[in-house]
């Protein structure tokens, strides 16, 4: 276990320096604004990408980590959740930018209600929070919720964890505040063809946008 925890250490050290690098952060003199970047590739996670799901959680910073778990992880534990996650029982998504996963998205409990609710979880680095990933990967959530059958998502999140709250109400979830924790509530619609397609393939709308602007 020390040893894959230091692997992937190494590797999230590798990837952070590169990005320093590629970006031009290490000369202060001349800064630099924020590369532009495609649209993230959002696809779903398999148990093929198991390390790369721990890499993520490992390497979220310590407050990103505890906004994720609801209060201090380990590595130990996130690595054991992360084994577990990739599960019959859970739809888990990840953002892709640059072919670097930078935020993932679950659905988890399908069989424990099915197909009544399921629980959602979020976590994007803090330096794509601001980038519409998480809204995006959230949009790909919904849609697998959909076509299971799934009639309510449940999002409980810390109550200092403002971000997550804004992004439930975007969607017109319904919050219900306890002492520390905010569970909010999403109603999601019968799967239509439209839903179907927004799971597979993303943002329907944008891929028509395209495709007619392609034909003129």
């Amino acid at each position: 276990m020390k040893l894959e925890i230091a692997a992937l250490q190494r590797y999230i050290s590798r990837r952070e320096d590169n990005v320093v690098s590629s970006s031009g952060l290490s000369s202060m003199s001349h800064p630099q604004s924020k590369p532009q970047h495609a649209p993230p590739e959002i696809r779903r996670l398999w148990k093929s990408d198991r390390q790369l799901l721990i890499g993520h959680f490992l390497g979220l910073d310590p407050a990103t980590r505890r906004l994720r778990f609801g209060g201090l992880a380990s590595d130990e534990f996130v690595i054991k959740y992360a084994e577990n996650a990739l599960s019959i029982g859970s739809v888990i998504f990840g953002a892709f930018i640059d072919d670097d996963l930078h935020g993932v998205a679950e659905l988890r409990g399908l069989l424990k209600t099915w197909p009544w609710s399921a629980e959602v979880a979020l976590s994007v680095e803090p330096s794509w929070q601001h980038e519409g990933v998480g809204d995006a990967l959230l949009n790909r959530l919904i849609s697998a919720a959909q076509n299971r059958g799934v009639k309510k998502l449940h999002m409980q999140c810390l109550r200092e964890n403002r971000r997550m709250q804004n992004l439930a109400k975007k969607h017109d979830a319904v919050l219900h505040f306890d002492t520390g924790d905010v569970d909010a509530t999403l109603a999601t619609p019968w799967p239509t063809p439209m839903s179907v397609y927004a799971e597979l393939f993303g943002n329907t709308r944008r891929y028509l946008n395209t495709a007619s602007h392609m034909t003129d």
